[in-house]
């Protein structure tokens, strides 16, 4: 048992300290403003206490325990009396890194300091009472009541305190900046939060990026992140660098001396304090003498200390981090093309240190990712009903169920969209929406009356100078019907013909990513084999957010209807728009035309003029269809994409027409029958490529007998792809002597090929894809020497490889997985494949190459894994 003496010396020590303590905090708290806020907790903490402070004392003594504890306690409490005493006669000259680490390190121990005192009074209190206790249980009786009356008192600064913006507060002598709270009223967030903290707690990957379409809640998302509860975060490095990197991606936009602003990043992270009547930001503009950079902040009238690089300022902020040895998490706020480079210097090796990036984009670099998607039904319908101030609807409310429906449907789950339009719609009566209502089935836009949505939508699509064409090919989707697939070789054909004259798809598939990674489209690859030397999209396809489309076709709208270059007709029933039955033959100038009906159009087209026009796209859902006799005038024509969206095939007639069209170089249609198919394609001599998905082509094929000769001296590929009833080639295929490329795909019935398919002596890719029936491959396939992709993938029928298949000299790449009645030996000749570079095969296959692996020097064979999906199921 210690001394009494020692115990009343102590207790006395405590108070004498504490008195001390607490009478220089309040005598300096209003004079040091650069640490008002950290001083401003501690006088609170001292100030709870005070009350308290004799029966502690008396506490000490009546334990009759001076614990090393409390013997430390006084000691800090003394130090952090000279520390308060320093902290006053620091003066502000100029601002330096010298500076920020003193302010930082000063601020530090006196927040030690405060939780030092909370920490004894409500945990080291209590445990030396319940020590004491087992020695003497009387002496606890009798001080048991004043040591709950002390833990109530600090167990009420704890709970005054964690009312308060504790997370908020001073550091590195900044600017305290405050993450707002989220609203209470936030839907459709709560599963996001917990996923994207799960992702979090993965201690592997220390950056996170959180992506979606704008307008969908990812500021939201990170602001209920920054106030979870689970999450514990030095928030002034969350608010001062959230705050200045959207600053940082404002005046990175606007600036013409980008270099300038970029170098004084850095700087001015070390250098913003807390006087905001000194911080500005200011529009940057070309008549401005100084250097942009130099523009983003006033430091006290006084010029920005620089950095002599980058690297030099990075290291000094690590420094910084590194001291604070606490979870650090870093959240970096929409953040936009371009900046990619810069997040990476934030990449610290600091234990417990994460960054969580939010943008639009996707970027690949970054592939440790969450996609935020727009609502679900549920979830939309309860925040559109907020704001609408439907939530307290009853059995009187005269805004019919119907109409909210509507509402919530046009919105697509974009949670910008319900605000505003719910908003837009609050105290209004039933007629008002019904209005509303009718314009949006009338072709008004949500755009249309609705500024917020389109600005923040609109951001979307500010583009660098070389990378304009993105927002020609996000415009060019608006000509597809809303809620449904687009083909993306129907896109590459378009585009090909519209915008890359060089026909290069490479250019077309990584801008059609671009868009992709920009969350403006959503391209899905329904296969994970696929080469890349052939660039195989056949069964690929890319789908648009509703509001998006909408947001194309606004764009589009702004010009003159006979004055655009994109020009997007819906037509209801056999109802088309005003300008064009007002005149008898209006005259457009587009160059892509996109016309869409319904299951009532009847096929009575009014004439039009369009002799600009280099693309059409056709898009219906009837049973029978005619080609609108206009085309037959459209002498720039180069590419028609016919689409039926209905459940079932149609007739497509007049296919005739096309047979006056000079330029025409690409057909695609998807779900029509053609009786007159091969009699018109005879007679397109710019024909270069010929598409047909899902069509009944086996009449047509079946009864040809022309004579191709030279008819067809430009068609370079013909692609078929789920033509169920598709029994035999047509024997003039084999004449089309410039054909380089054939793929028949999903063709369930076909069970041979011709065996004069060798006299296509320029085939350079063969893809047979998945037809099941396919039993064999012909002899004369040995005389394709340019071939160079041979693809006999699942198809399940074939038994054996052509004996002479080693002649394909030209073959660097073959596919054969699940070729599961492959299973002999594969014929010697493979050893003359030299070139052969790359088999895709599954593991049984794999085996039957190993004999031929040491002569076939360059080699790679590549087991595919299983991928079992039902993406190429056409939607309905």
């Amino acid at each position: 048992m210690a001394d009494p003496v020692t115990g009343a010396v102590v207790g006395a020590a405590f108070g004498e300290g504490f008195a001390i303590l607490h009478g220089t905090v309040k005598h300096v708290v209003r004079e040091i403003v650069m640490f008002k806020s950290i001083l401003g907790r501690l006088e609170s903490t001292l100030d709870r206490i005070a009350p308290q402070a004799q029966k502690i004392k008396e506490l000490i003594l009546a334990l009759d325990r001076p614990e090393k504890e409390i013997k430390n306690l006084i000691e800090k409490m003394e130090k952090g009396n000279e520390l308060v005493l320093k902290c006053s006669k620091i003066k502000i000259k100029r601002w330096s890194l010298n500076y920020c680490v003193k302010a930082y390190s000063y601020s530090k121990q006196l927040k030690e300091l405060n939780d030092a005192i909370e920490k004894f009074c409500q945990v080291d209190l209590a445990l030396q009472i319940a020590r004491t206790g087992l020695e003497n249980s009387v002496k606890l009786d009798r001080n048991t009541n004043i040591a709950q009356q002390t833990l109530a008192g600090v167990n009420g600064i704890r709970d005054q305190m964690n009312n308060q913006n504790l997370d908020v507060r001073m550091r590195f002598g900044l600017r305290t900046l405050s993450v707002p709270k989220p609203r209470d009223d936030i839907v459709g967030l709560d599963l996001p939060l917990k996923e994207l903290k799960q992702l979090l707690s993965n201690k592997k990957e220390p950056l996170l990026l959180l992506t979606a379409l704008g307008g969908c809640g990812k500021t939201t998302l990170v602001k209920m992140l920054f106030w979870d509860e689970d999450i514990k975060v030095l928030s002034i490095v969350i608010a001062v660098l959230l705050a200045y990197f959207i600053l940082w991606n404002y005046f990175l936009k606007k600036s013409s001396d980008q270099e300038n602003v970029r170098r004084n990043f850095f700087s001015y992270l070390h250098d913003w304090h807390i006087w905001g009547k000194y911080i500005f930001c200011q529009r940057f503009t070309s008549s401005q003498p100084e250097g942009h950079g130099t523009k983003l902040f006033k430091h006290n009238g006084e010029d920005c200390p620089e950095f002599q690089s980058d690297e030099e300022a990075i290291d000094q902020l690590e420094q910084l981090l590194n001291e604070i040895r606490q979870p650090i998490l870093l959240i970096l706020d929409d953040v936009w093309p371009g900046s990619e480079s810069l997040i990476e210097k934030f990449k610290f090796n600091i234990p417990d240190y994460k960054i969580v990036v939010t943008s639009r984009t996707a970027f690949p670099r970054f592939p440790y990712r969450y996609k935020l998607n727009p609502l679900n039904r549920v979830d939309a319908m309860s925040l559109f009903c907020n704001s609408a101030s439907l939530q307290d609807q009853d059995e009187s409310s005269d805004i019919p169920e119907e109409y909210i429906e509507k509402f919530v449907s046009g919105c697509g789950g974009l949670p910008i969209a319900l605000k505003v339009i719910g908003g837009s719609l609050r105290g209004q009566l039933a007629d008002v929406w019904l209005s509303k209502l009718t314009k949006w089935s009338e072709g008004h836009s949500i755009f249309d009356s609705d500024a917020e949505v389109l600005v923040c939508l609109q951001k979307s699509l500010e583009f660098s100078a070389d990378k304009t064409i993105l927002k020609e090919y996000f415009m060019d989707l608006g000509s597809f019907p809303e809620d449904q697939r687009i083909s993306a070789t129907a896109l590459i054909d378009m585009w090909t013909e519209l915008h890359e004259p060089s026909e290069e798809v490479v250019h077309i598939i990584s801008n059609l990513r671009e868009l992709h990674n920009r969350n403006l489209a959503s391209l899905v690859m329904t296969r994970k084999d696929g080469t890349k030397i052939d660039y195989y999209y056949n069964e690929d396809f890319v789908t648009q957010h509703d509001v998006l489309r909408d947001l194309a076709i606004h764009l589009n709208n702004q010009e003159p209807v006979l004055q655009r270059k994109r020009l997007i007709v819906d037509i209801s029933g056999n109802n088309p728009p005003k300008w064009w039955t007002e005149q008898k033959q209006p005259l457009i100038n587009a160059r892509l035309l996109s016309i869409s009906t319904d299951e009532l159009f009847s096929s009575s087209w009014c004439n039009i003029q369009a002799p600009e026009v280099e693309a059409l796209v056709l898009n219906f859902q009837t049973r029978n269809y005619a080609l609108p006799e206009f085309v037959e005038k459209m002498v720039k024509l180069k590419v028609i994409v016919v689409t039926n969206y209905g459940f079932f095939p149609a007739e497509l007639s007049n296919f005739q027409l096309l047979r006056s069209l000079p330029n025409l170089t690409r057909i695609r249609l998807e779900k029509v029958s053609i009786p007159s198919l091969c009699k018109t394609l005879v007679l397109l001599r710019s024909l270069k490529k010929l598409s047909l998905f899902m069509c009944n082509i086996g009449q047509a094929f079946g009864n040809s007998t022309i004579q191709v000769l030279d008819s067809l001296p430009n068609l370079m590929e013909i692609n078929i792809d789920y033509c169920n009833d598709l029994v035999e080639l047509p024997g003039w295929l084999c004449e089309v002597l410039p054909l380089k490329k054939l793929r028949i795909s999903n063709c369930h019935k076909l069970p041979l090929l011709p065996e004069r398919i060798g006299n296509l002596t320029n085939l350079e890719v063969l893809r047979l894809r998945s037809c099941t029936e396919l039993s064999k491959l012909p002899d004369s396939i040995k005389s394709l020497h340019k071939l160079s992709i041979l693809d006999i993938s699942d198809c399940l029928s074939i038994c054996k490889l052509p004996k002479h298949i080693g002649e394909l000299h030209s073959l660097t790449e073959f596919h054969m997985k699940e070729c599961l009645r492959l299973r002999n030996q594969l014929p010697p000749s493979i050893m003359e494949l030299q070139q052969l570079k790359l088999v895709v095969c599954d593991e049984e296959r794999a085996k039957l190459w190993e004999p031929f692996k040491e002569f076939l020097s360059i080699l790679k064979v590549k087991v595919a894994k299983k991928d079992i999906n039902l993406n190429w199921l056409p939607k309905y």
